[in-house]
C-alpha cells in the first residue's frame, strides 16, 4: 500500500441508516433481509467518521441514500427527526426513494421537496434487472421484486417520471446492471441534458473474477483473469454514459465486482485496474468515492457476495493506493469536490428546486 498522505477532507456520497425493528416503513427491507437490521447515526459515527477523524481527515459531510423504504417520505422524515435531535448533523443531502412510474409521482416529489427543501437533492429507485429476481443468483436486485422484475428503464411511465426530476432540479442515482446501461440508460438520459445522473457502485460489473470461494466453500478462488464478456458489456455501457456530460459515477461497493478482493494482493490489483479504468472513462471531475456504509464492512462492500470487506480506514487507504500518481487536484475531486458539486452541498434551499411556486417564495425572500 502507498504511503501517500491522507486527503485533506472527505465527503461520503452514499450511506444508509436502517432500523427495521423500530420503524413502520422498512417492512420490505426486513423481508428482503430475512431478519432485523439496525445501523443508526451513532453506529455510522463510530464506524466511519471517528476512525477517519482520528487520522486527521476532515469529514466534511455525507449524503443519505434511500434504503428501499416502503415510503420515501417517511424515511426522509425519520432522518430529518434524527438530524433535528443532533444525531446526524453531518448529513447534508438526501437521495430519497420515489417510484417514478406511479400515478401521483409529481405530488410525491413536491411533498418530498416540501418536507426537506434544504437537503433533498435527488431520487433513487433501484433498477438492476436482467429478468425475474431469482434469489440473488443473477444481477437482478431484490428491490425489483417489488414490481415483478420489470425493467423500468424501458417503461414509458418511468420516462414520464424522469422528466419531472428535470423539472424540479432533482438528480437521479442510477443503480442498474451493465447490460441496462448499454440497452436503455444512455438513450433515456440523453433526453435530459440538464438533469444530473450518478451511476451507483461503479456500474455494477458482477463477480468478474468469479465467486469469493471455490465450490468446496473452503478454498479461496485463485482466479485473477477477469470475465472479458462481462467487462465488454460494462465498458460499452460506461462509455455510452460517459459521453453524456451530465452523468457521473460513484466508486463504491467494489466487492460486488470482485467479492473478497481484500483477501489477496492479486485481487486487489485487478480491482485497482477497474477503478482506474472507470476514472479514465469519466475523468476525476465526474467520479466520487463512497463508503456505502450500512450493517458492516462486508455487506457495505459486497452486498452479501462475500463475508469479508474493508473497514472505513482500510477502504480509505485502498482508495489512496488506487489513486497513486493522480494530481492533487484530481484526488481532491475524487474524495470531496465531485460530490460537493453533484449534490450541490454548498447551495441554499432557494437555489435547489425550480418549480414556480417555490421560486416565487425564494424571490420574495431575497
Amino acid at each position: 500500500m502507498s504511503s501517500t498522505p491522507f486527503p485533506r477532507e472527505v465527503v461520503d456520497s452514499h450511506h444508509h441508516f436502517i432500523d427495521t425493528a423500530n420503524t413502520t416503513f422498512q417492512s420490505f427491507l426486513r423481508s428482503a433481509a430475512g431478519c432485523d437490521i439496525t445501523h443508526l447515526p451513532e453506529d455510522y459515527t463510530r464506524d466511519v467518521i471517528d476512525p477517519l477523524s482520528k487520522l486527521g481527515v476532515r469529514f466534511n459531510s455525507s449524503v443519505h441514500v434511500e434504503a428501499m423504504p416502503d415510503s420515501g417520505i417517511q424515511e426522509v422524515a425519520w432522518v430529518e427527526d434524527m438530524a433535528a435531535a443532533g444525531r446526524c448533523n453531518y448529513v447534508r443531502a438526501y437521495v430519497a426513494s420515489c417510484d417514478l412510474t406511479q400515478d401521483n409521482v409529481e405530488e410525491e416529489l413536491q411533498n418530498l421537496i416540501q418536507l426537506s427543501p434544504s437537503k433533498l437533492r435527488g431520487i433513487r429507485w433501484i433498477l438492476d434487472c436482467v429478468g425475474k429476481y431469482e434469489g440473488g443468483t443473477t444481477a437482478t436486485h431484490v428491490a425489483t421484486s417489488r414490481h415483478d422484475g420489470i425493467d423500468y428503464l424501458k417503461s414509458d411511465r418511468f420516462k414520464r417520471g424522469t422528466a419531472l426530476l428535470e423539472k424540479h432540479n432533482l438528480s437521479f442515482d442510477l443503480q442498474c446492471a451493465p447490460i441496462q446501461l448499454v440497452e436503455s440508460a444512455a438513450a433515456l438520459f440523453s433526453n435530459y441534458p440538464t438533469m444530473k445522473v450518478c451511476i451507483d457502485h461503479m456500474g455494477k460489473p458482477r463477480m468478474v473474477l468469479g465467486n469469493d470461494f471455490l465450490e468446496d466453500g473452503a478454498t479461496i478462488n485463485p482466479n485473477v483473469i477477469p470475465n472479458e464478456q462481462e467487462l465488454r458489456i460494462w465498458r460499452k455501457g460506461m462509455k455510452s454514459m460517459a459521453a453524456l456530460p451530465n452523468v457521473y459515477v460513484k466508486l463504491s461497493m467494489m466487492g460486488y465486482a470482485i467479492p473478497g478482493w481484500i483477501r489477496t494482493n492479486e485481487r486487489r490489483a485487478v480491482l485497482k485496474s477497474l477503478v482506474r479504468e472507470t476514472v479514465a472513462i469519466f475523468g476525476a471531475n465526474r467520479c466520487m468515492v463512497a463508503w456505502n456504509w450500512h450493517v458492516n464492512g462486508a455487506v457495505s462492500d459486497a452486498d452479501n457476495l462475500s463475508k469479508v470487506g474493508p473497514d472505513a480506514v482500510e477502504l480509505l487507504n485502498t482508495f489512496i493506493w488506487f489513486f497513486e500518481g493522480y494530481s492533487e487536484a484530481d484526488k481532491e475531486r475524487l474524495f470531496a469536490g465531485t460530490a460537493k458539486e453533484f449534490y450541490r452541498l454548498e447551495e441554499s434551499a432557494c437555489q435547489l428546486h425550480r418549480n414556480d411556486s417555490q421560486q416565487k417564495r425564494c424571490n420574495w425572500m431575497q
